[in-house]
This record gives structure tokens, sequence and C-alpha cells, in this order.
């Protein structure tokens, strides 16, 4: 009574005497301990010690006090964290992945999210692929989402940042993330390898979003239309107040933007970059793709630049190729207006020219190839892909109407056409008159007379 104001109860003396058990709990306790660096889904049940303790140790006693045990005991090894506190002007930032339907397909999307701990603001956008352009295009759209850049950002350990993880734990990273970093200027830091709960925040956006942002699964015509939606239920969620604030979220944000750097004059191209040969068709492989480019550059060296919905092919200074990219494996992507000048000249691989597959021209130019062919043969072939060629300068409204109008005047030929293309752009009449063009040279035709034929026989003759 002097020792406690209150009886305490029943208070053991010394542990439990588990007579059956002790002998075995040093077994125990290293099966516990060597499924530490085994994966979660094979590592030993409580039922699966004790069949072990049974079989393999002469274990006699019950299951229940082995389950007793085992358990304590995990609960004793389980995980205890101290609470953060979050400073303003940081951020943490992740990928997750989600189903949508995009352009009427169903396809796995790879979201990437940044989450601001202090004030709890999100930012999202969906691509095709967890890809280097991908991870760099979503820190371009997140720091002007936010209007600055966050000082520091927690990463996992991914490949698009690491590329190794030296022995004292540092890491040495990619050249396309240090080119962002030193772009935008920002701290980054990384958690344990295998520990999401170092960046807890922003693991938190990211089940949010896909349990908020994506339910039901969304539909939208393109990963343009769907992530202007994502921008604004982060818009919307700015006005949310979390448990624990009395602000808005959108109102604790101004205290991260305050401590935010400020954005540079220009922003970082988000590309990846590699070197590339040009193959003997003309193709460039990125990504497992191949890529036309004009014939001239056949067999020679070009620098791709891989965005998340283009691929930009250059020789030196100069971009010889542009193309939407393409994210089915090994497939072939062609611009038919690249293989033009080589099937002028090799003229008999018109008909099963693969590039030329799948272009949808007006109908004009197939009537056309049929009054030329019909006309002139293998001649008539050539003459069409010149008209084709034309497609190299002018747009195909123009060069379709001049088609047009040559087969309406009945003058079938590449000079009628390019010259009805050149009035219909420079809006003079179209009319087939050379005074209209005093520049080019006259060619003056007389007919044919037997009395000078019969002149050159005598001559010849004599």
């Amino acid at each position: 009574m002097l020792t406690f104001s209150v009886p305490p109860g029943y208070r053991r003396s010394r542990p439990a005497s588990r007579p059956k058990l002790d002998p075995f709990v040093g077994i125990i306790d290293r099966i516990l301990e060597d499924d530490k660096g085994r994966p979660a889904k094979q590592r030993h049940t409580s039922k699966r010690i004790f069949e072990r303790l049974r079989d393999e140790h002469g274990y006699g006693g019950g299951v229940t006090i082995v389950k007793d045990y085992v358990l304590a005991q995990r609960q004793r090894q389980r995980e205890v964290f101290v609470p953060l506190r979050h400073d303003p002007g940081h951020a943490q930032a992740d990928f997750g992945e989600a189903l949508a339907v995009i352009g009427g397909v169903e396809q796995k999307i790879h979201f990437f999210a940044m989450d601001l701990p202090h004030s709890d603001a999100g930012f999202v956008q969906a691509y095709p692929a967890e890809t280097t352009e991908a991870f760099c295009a979503g820190h371009v759209a997140a720091f002007a989402f936010f209007g600055g850049v966050p000082q520091s950002i927690l990463y996992d350990n991914t490949k698009l940042a690491v590329a190794r993880i030296l022995g004292d734990g540092t890491r040495q990273r990619t050249r396309v993330f240090s080119e962002l970093r030193s772009h935008y200027l920002f701290a980054d830091r990384f958690g344990r390898p295998g520990k999401g709960n170092d960046k807890g925040k922003v693991e938190g956006l990211v089940g949010l979003i896909r349990r908020n942002f994506l339910v039901p699964v969304p539909h939208a015509e393109s990963f343009a239309a769907l992530n202007e939606r994502l921008l604004a239920d982060c818009r919307r969620r700015l006005g949310d107040r979390l448990r624990g604030h009395d602000a808005t979220i959108g109102a604790r944000l101004a205290g991260d933007q305050a401590c935010f750097n400020n954005l540079p004059g220009a922003a970082y191209d988000a590309c990846e970059m590699q070197a590339g040969r040009v193959n003997s068709l003309s193709l460039v492989r990125y990504r497992g793709t191949d890529y036309s480019v004009p014939t001239a550059y056949g067999h020679r060296e070009v620098l791709i630049r891989g965005y998340i919905d283009s691929v930009v092919i250059s020789c030196g200074a100069e971009v010889v190729a542009r193309h939407a990219r393409s994210y089915e494996r090994e497939d072939f992507v062609f611009d038919p207006l690249h293989y033009l000048a080589l099937l002028e000249r090799k003229i008999g691989a018109l008909d099963q020219a693969a590039p030329l597959v799948g272009w949808n021209l007006p109908e004009e130019f197939t009537t056309l190839r049929r009054l030329l062919e019909a006309r002139m043969g293998k001649q008539g072939k050539r003459e069409f892909v010149q008209v084709l060629r034309l497609l190299e300068v002018f747009e195909v409204e123009d060069v379709a109407a001049g088609v047009a109008a040559a087969i309406e005047r009945g003058v079938i030929g590449f000079d009628a056409v390019k010259h009805l293309v050149l009035c219909r752009i420079e809006r003079r009449p179209a009319r087939l008159d050379m005074t209209v063009y005093p520049y080019l040279p006259h060619a003056n035709v007389a007919i044919t007379s037997p009395r000078t034929y019969l002149a050159l026989l005598s001559g010849a003759a004599s």
C-alpha cells in the first residue's frame, strides 16, 4: 500500500517456464533471422516452423505455443519509425502504374507523381512507358505546375537516375539525370534500397491517384487529353483541407513556393539522346523500332533524340527526319517522302516499295498514275514519282489540286502538274500559256515538209 497508490494486480516474479519449447527457441530464432533475406512470399509460416521442429529436431510439444512464440518474436522485430517534420521547399518523386483506355485501346499507363510533403500538394502526368524521356518530361511539367524548382527531391534508386550504387553507398548518376539536375540546380536525395517508407509521402500520393483520379478506369482520346484531366484533378485537390491542418493544401503551397528556386529561362529538352548509324535501307533503330531518314543520308552517323511522342533524327546540325513515336515492339515507321528520290532512279521497285504501303493520297493521284502509265509505260511511272516529289516542297492539298486541274484539262504530265501547282500558289491564272513565264526558253516546232526530207535524201546520195 505504501509502494503503490493503486494495487498493481498479479505480477510474475520470473518469466513463464516452457519446458517443451525452450530447448528449441534458438532454432526458431535462427529460422526467423534467415527469413529476413528471403522473399516475403517464401518465408516460414508458424505452421511450417512447427513441422520442421517436429520432423527435423524431435520437438514433441503442441503447435499453439510455437505460434505464440513466433508471433511475439515477429512483433518484436517489426520496424518502428520516428515521426518526421517536413520543411517547405522539398519534394518527393516516383512512378506508378494503372490501366486506362487511350484511343479506344485498354493499356497499362505509367504515371509520374511529385509530392510536396510540407503542403501535401501533388502533381501527376501519365505516359506510355516509364522511360528516361518520361522521367525528364515529368519533372519539367511538375516544375511549371508548381511555379518553381524544389530545393531537393527524394527518389528511390530507379535506374532512370542511378547508374550504380558504389560500395560506400554513394550513387553514380546517369548522364541524363545529371543534365537535368545541372539545368534546374536542385539537390537529389535517395532512399534506402527496398525501403519505400523512406519516401512515404509520394507513395501515399501514388495510391491516392490510383484510387481516386483513375477510378473508374479513365477513357481518353490521347495521353494529352488524359493529362489535362489529371491536371484538373490536381488543381481541384488544392482546395482540400487535410486532417491536422487549419489551412487548405493550396494555402500551404504558398509556403513551399516561397522556398523554391526560380525556373530557368528555358525548359530542359526532355529527351533521350543516342548516336546511331543509318543502314542500307535508310533506317535508324531506336528502342527496337526502325525509323526512316532520306536516302541521301544512307550509311551516315546520326544523332537520335527520343521524346515522349516523337523521334527526331539529326545529321550534324541539320534535322533530317521527324516521326511520331511508336511504342510497338519491332515496328517500322516510314515517311514515304524519304524514298521518292531513290524510287525515281529505281523505278522498278515502285510497286513493291514498303514505305508507300498505307500512304493515303487523294484519289486524283491514282487516276494520274493510270493515265501516265497508259500513255508512256515505264516512263509514265517515273513521271508519276516526279509528281509525288512535289510533295517534298508543296502541301498535299496544293499538289492534289494541280493534279485534278491537269486531268480536267487533259494535260497529263509532270510539267503540266508542276505548272498548275505554281499557278495555284502564286495566284496566277491557271493557263498553260508560256507568256505567263517569259523567263523560260521557248521552243519552235515546225511542220514536217516532204520537200525538205527529199532534199536530205538527195544530199545524202550525192
